[in-house]
């Protein structure tokens, strides 16, 4: 993959967490907890996360993580509450700062590999990661593009909102929603309606 392969990369999160993240930035796990805040989390998946980052010393939970492809085995669980999700867009500026890791699969599992950013694009399956459907026939191939789709850059402690260049939702009710939250930011105008990236069709 190269970078002029990515339009923007995107974070999953409650919609009830906006007000705090345009406030706050997007904040990694261990720092969020200080926080009121609706984790999406699934509690299985985050104690596999409890884990070090190859080559360092700080945790997967140091870092705010970001995807590639949005439409992905964590929103697929979630679709039946896609009208309380929103998908935050952000720049892929975001990639070029200091202590930025990119993995050519989820964090979480064993297989995964971690590389500098935005070097460690070049070991990235571009073709798994954006494809739209990660089942197979074969086991083993369905298990490596379910990994890989889910492709993370994670970003010590924080992400400034000023990374924050849209919001996608999945529909009119979950819009009116967030646009009476966030009214007074300018993001208002860079909100769009995708379904499909909730599984919703359309």
């Amino acid at each position: 993959m190269e970078l002029s392969d990515i339009e923007e990369l995107y974070f999953i999160t409650h919609i009830d967490n906006l007000a705090s993240i345009l406030k706050n930035g997007i904040l990694c796990c261990n720092k969020v907890q200080k926080i009121p805040h609706i984790s999406i989390a699934d509690p299985k998946v985050q104690e596999r996360r409890d884990k070090v980052v190859p080559g360092g010393k700080s945790k997967l939970h140091d870092y705010a993580n970001l995807y590639f492809n949005p439409r992905n085995p964590m929103m697929f669980k979630r679709r039946n509450g896609h009208d309380k999700l929103c998908i935050l867009q952000i720049s892929v500026l975001i990639m070029n700062e200091l202590g930025v890791i990119i993995t050519d699969g989820n964090a979480a599992s064993d297989y995964t590999r971690f590389f500098t950013s935005p070097q460690g694009l070049i070991e990235l399956d571009k073709s798994s990661i954006f494809t739209e459907f990660w089942t197979s026939d074969d086991v083993i191939q369905q298990f490596e593009c379910k990994r890989k789709i889910c492709a993370e850059v994670l970003v010590p402690n924080f992400i400034s909102q000023e990374f924050i260049i849209g919001i996608c939702l999945s529909c009119n009710n979950a819009c009116k929603k967030v646009i009476e939250l966030i009214k007074e930011s300018p993001l208002v105008s860079k909100i769009s309606i995708k379904p499909n990236l909730f599984f919703q069709g359309g």
